[in-house]
């Protein structure tokens, strides 16, 4: 264990006693985000970037140390186990270097190498590894020949095949190679049919440095050769490889020459298709890596825009032949009534779908209107956008909502069971009016790879990005908080502690008893133990419970010590956001306070954080959707001029922005900011508002180049 911890310690760069502790955590099953928020003194404040970077190593070397395990025991049963091979294995960091170690003991198809061996040649090879100058292979090769080996140059032949296995099987050589690649090689990808177009057409005769390329061209070149219009390859020159393996393995006179045949033979035919697979395995890796991360950055800034309390809205499903699905909520997300118009082709019915839209908001007094960003989406736009202008309601707007995920959402058993009267796209018009109320609660009942705001997503394995996008939404979820009496089960199950079950047993109770009035009534849910309770309880709320504490991002276990410090400042629980309290925290020392409460400061700042903002929901700081009256038509749109946009997703070489017309603009990562960036997250969000000029627009490619340079 001390190792692997040494090994994390060596990786993160994070000292040795917190990485220590908190391994020791999330050995005892606390979950990140109850370990970042609750267990700070422990830790010594890392956040839950470091405890999961913590988590993901601890998996990554304790995985390692048993391939380690594997590999000593299928050599000892060989009885090859040397003790300078253990310590060569145990001393490995990577899994690659593991494989190279194994690779000689490997039982191998018959190669031209064993069979070489069978001939009786492997005499010959090591003469020629070892001789001296005066030596003569050639004549040695004599002593080789009969039935099997007729020639010298046969002789020859099978030892310089036995020597280039063994070079290839080395491996210092593997990796020497390998390090030449990475610094030297270049990607290079060709059109297999030039005349055909494609989108990409840019990579039809593409060349670039491996040690330069970006994930994203990465990822585009993988697809271009998996969908068959692309041919890729490494380009490099050999001398340098060779040159570099014959270093090792140089002998003067002749044996130097066959040594030298035999290291070109072993790059040709052994080691350049391997160090390939190998080097593309290990940038599409890189780039799968570097995919997640901006995926999951995206996502989680996806999860945290700013909901729209209060609102009655009228979410609408655009399409054409079938009609626009819509459905009026109300304030609390209660579905008031749905139906459909058709103000798009065929039907163009703008008239009727005006009626119907005055008639709805002066029946429910709709505040807003929510448009999905799917088919027919813009003709919708347009026309809300004539009805707003032309209508009594000045208060009355309109925004686009990010289809993504929805029609998932719409077809799943959760959907039909919270709503098995209605069909799919009704569903998904509910769920378009709810993701502006509450984003992070409606985007809860999809599956995060569906919310579609990452890039070349769908290459990624499954299983890894589903991993790290849970991780995302839990995160989320637990940093916001749940109100535990109106939470659906979709949203309790992302809370520390509780799965699925639990969250369903909870919403079980609520129904059959009532709203919770504590915390400490969930310890009659069925199946959540004192522990689950441990986990979960500091991030359910309860906004008119029994106990203030409850609705504060307090936990139980600080309950006492909450109590403690509101008697040493003088104030009581009734003061809890007030001026009075917030005046009575400020007159103290609060490092002193917390020696003289024998309270950890860490864990003391942030109760007293939580008793001046009970109920604080942090999206509140977030700005919240633009909402809009009017709309532009992409031929309306001319270079110069300037708009307020939202940023709709965030890649690698840029971000996609929304400015009011039929498609998102690109502002590319040189056009954000005057100083150079290294990716546009660090300057950008999903869901930023920001001011941009429009630098040129292509009508007939639907492209819009946009510059933040204002």
């Amino acid at each position: 264990m001390d190792k692997i911890i040494n090994m994390i310690v060596t990786e993160s760069g994070l000292p040795a006693q917190k990485v220590a502790n908190t391994v020791g955590l999330l050995d005892d099953d606390k979950t990140i985000p109850f370990i970042a928020r609750y267990r700070k003194e422990v830790t010594g404040e890392l956040d839950e970037v470091q405890i999961r970077q913590i988590d993901e190593l601890l998996k990554f070397f304790r995985g390692l140390e048993q391939k380690k395990e594997e590999v000593i025991r299928l050599i000892e049963e060989q009885g090859k186990l040397t003790e300078e091979l253990r310590e060569k294995i145990l001393a490995s960091r990577r899994p690659v270097e593991i494989d190279d170690i194994y690779r000689p003991f490997r039982p191998k198809r018959r190669t031209r190498a064993s069979m070489a061996r069978d001939k009786g040649l492997q005499g010959l090879a090591d003469f020629i590894l070892s001789c001296a100058e005066t030596e003569s292979p050639q004549q040695e090769a004599e002593k080789y020949l009969n039935d099997d080996v007729p020639s010298v140059e046969d002789a020859l032949q099978g030892a310089r095949d036995i020597i280039a296995e063994l070079v290839a099987d080395d491996p210092a050589m593997r990796q020497a190679a390998r390090d030449l690649c990475r610094k030297f090689a270049q990607i290079s990808s060709k059109a297999r049919d030039p005349e055909k177009d494609s989108v990409y057409a840019m990579y039809y005769d593409y060349h670039e440095p491996v040690s330069r390329i970006p994930s994203h061209r990465i990822l585009a070149i993988n697809r271009g050769e998996e969908e068959e219009i692309l041919k890729v390859g490494l380009e490099l020159d050999p001398e340098a490889i060779i040159n570099r393996l014959n270093r090792s393995y140089a002998r003067p006179g002749e044996a130097g020459t066959q040594i030298e045949l035999a290291i070109t033979d072993c790059w040709q035919r052994l080691l350049a298709p391997a160090i390939e697979r190998d080097i593309r395995s290990e940038l599409t890796e890189l780039a799968h890596e570097q995919a997640i991360s901006v995926f999951s950055k995206n996502l989680r800034s996806l999860l945290l825009q700013a909901p729209v309390k209060g609102k009655v809205m009228l979410g609408i499903d655009p399409a054409y032949r079938t009609g626009c699905k819509w459905a009026v909520i109300d304030a609390t997300g209660l579905v008031k009534e749905i139906g459909v118009f058709y103000p798009t082709p065929p039907r163009s019915d703008i008239a009727g779908a005006e009626k119907v839209m005055a008639r709805l908001v002066e029946k429910y007094h709709v505040d807003a209107i929510a448009i999905g960003n799917g088919t027919a989406s813009r003709e919708t736009e347009q026309v809300v956008a004539g009805f707003i202008k032309k209508s009594d309601y000045p208060h009355l707007a309109y925004t686009i909502v990010s289809e993504a995920g929805a029609s998932v959402y719409s077809a799943s058993e959760l959907a039909a069971r919270e709503f098995p009267d209605l069909d799919v796209s009704e569903r998904s018009a509910i769920s378009i009016a709810r993701r502006i109320q509450d984003p992070l609660a409606e985007l809860v009942k999809i599956e995060p790879k569906s919310i579609g705001v990452g890039q070349y997503q769908h290459d990624i394995a499954p299983k890894r990005l589903n991993e790290s996008l849970t991780g995302v939404v839990e995160s989320a979820v637990n940093y916001v908080g749940v109100d535990l009496n109106t939470a659906s089960a979709s949203l309790l199950s992302y809370v520390a502690g509780i799965n699925a079950t639990v969250a369903g047993n909870i919403v079980k109770q609520r129904e059959a008893n009532g709203p919770f009035g504590n915390r400490k009534q969930l310890l009659k849910v069925s199946k959540l133990g004192p522990k689950a309770f441990e986990q979960a309880a500091g991030f359910l709320r309860i906004s008119d419970g029994d106990n203030p504490f409850d609705n504060t991002p307090i936990h139980p276990e600080s309950y006492k010590l909450s109590s403690e410090l509101l008697q040493y400042i003088g104030a009581d629980l009734k003061e809890l956001g007030s001026d009075e309290l917030r005046s009575k925290i400020q007159s103290i020392d609060l490092k002193k306070s917390a020696a003289e409460l024998n309270a950890g400061l860490p864990t003391l700042r942030d109760i007293v954080d939580a008793l001046l903002r009970p109920g604080r929901d942090p999206r509140e700081d977030v700005p919240p959707p633009v909402f809009r009256q009017d709309v532009l038509s992409l031929e309306d749109i001319q270079a110069g001029m300037e708009f307020e946009g939202v940023v709709r997703n965030v890649v690698d070489f840029g971000a996609f922005v929304d400015i009011g017309v039929k498609v998102d603009g690109l502002v590319h990562i040189s056009e954000m900011s005057q100083r150079r960036i290294k990716h546009p997250l660090e300057v950008l969000s999903i869901g930023d508002i920001i001011k941009v000029r429009v630098l040129n627009v292509e009508a007939q490619k639907k492209r819009i180049s946009l510059s933040m340079k204002i």
